[in-house]
């Protein structure tokens, strides 16, 4: 028989909230275009109201789950598919996992702890054996900022279109989890995953944020003021970008250009 989890309290230190939207889950599914083909990494699956829709897709899983109190529940609840090999389940802290042991081709689709979503996000798109995909629950604010709404670019916007493209699915209202956030969520998928940007240009990753720090540096700063220890006057001439610019309005192929040796 299951144990039932009904009456486990969620432990804000690890960010606990668990999606029982039907039509946030099924959205989350729908973006991330699973097959049997695919190998998922979910990260804290909870009491695997995500999981069970991935395996009902066909996918195969590696959920790493940092609460101890739910591994032998997530165990027996998903005995056939730990047997068969289609799900494995994994006690640990994912900020401690290397992806190094995954496929070579993974996705990651979870409901992660918001508290580490900018860890999350720079460790696996950054990593050498990055995600082809990642769709992620976040809060809508972090979205936002994200696929820059406002039309200003941060630091964290431009570092994760460096390496994907990033596309809102849905707003999650905080009344969808249990227990509820003081915030709303939204659904993120970020796509095409990859390090053409610095295959194709030549720069160096750490050059490229070496310059995008400095940058963003001091906000009230014009760019040229910021750069002016690590990049050449001149080359906001030969890029086309004018010296009284904040970093907030460039592209990432402004970027890319200023970074060029």
């Amino acid at each position: 028989m299951i144990k039932k989890t009904k009456n486990l309290q969620q432990k804000k230190s690890l960010g606990q909230n668990f999606l029982n939207s039907e039509g946030a889950l099924n959205a989350i599914i729908e973006a991330g275009k699973l097959t049997p083909d695919d190998f998922v990494l979910e990260i804290g699956p909870g009491e695997g109201a995500l999981t069970s829709r991935i395996l009902k897709a066909g996918a195969k899983i590696l959920a790493i789950e940092k609460d101890n109190r739910l591994i032998d529940f997530l165990n027996e609840k998903y005995k056939e598919e730990v047997s068969s090999g289609q799900l494995k389940i994994i006690e640990g802290d994912i900020l401690n996992f290397d992806s190094k042991d995954l496929p070579d081709d993974y996705k990651i689709i979870s409901n992660i702890p918001y508290y580490i979503t900018g860890e999350i996000t720079e460790r696996f798109l950054s990593a050498e054996n990055q995600p082809s995909q990642m769709v992620l629950l976040v809060q809508k604010e972090v979205a936002d900022r994200i696929v820059a709404r406002d039309k200003k670019e941060s630091i964290y916007s431009i570092s994760i279109k460096v390496y994907s493209e990033p596309k809102i699915i849905k707003k999650v209202p905080a009344g969808s989890f249990t227990p509820a956030p003081k915030v709303d969520s939204a659904i993120i998928s970020l796509e095409n995953v990859s390090k053409k940007v610095f295959i194709d240009s030549g720069v160096e990753e750490k050059r490229f944020f070496e310059v995008l720090k400095r940058g963003f540096a001091h906000k009230r700063k014009i760019l040229s003021s910021n750069l002016k220890e690590v990049v050449a006057r001149e080359k906001f001439e030969t890029c086309d970008i004018d010296l009284k610019s904040r970093a907030e309005t460039l592209t990432i192929s402004d970027w890319i250009c200023l970074s060029k040796d």
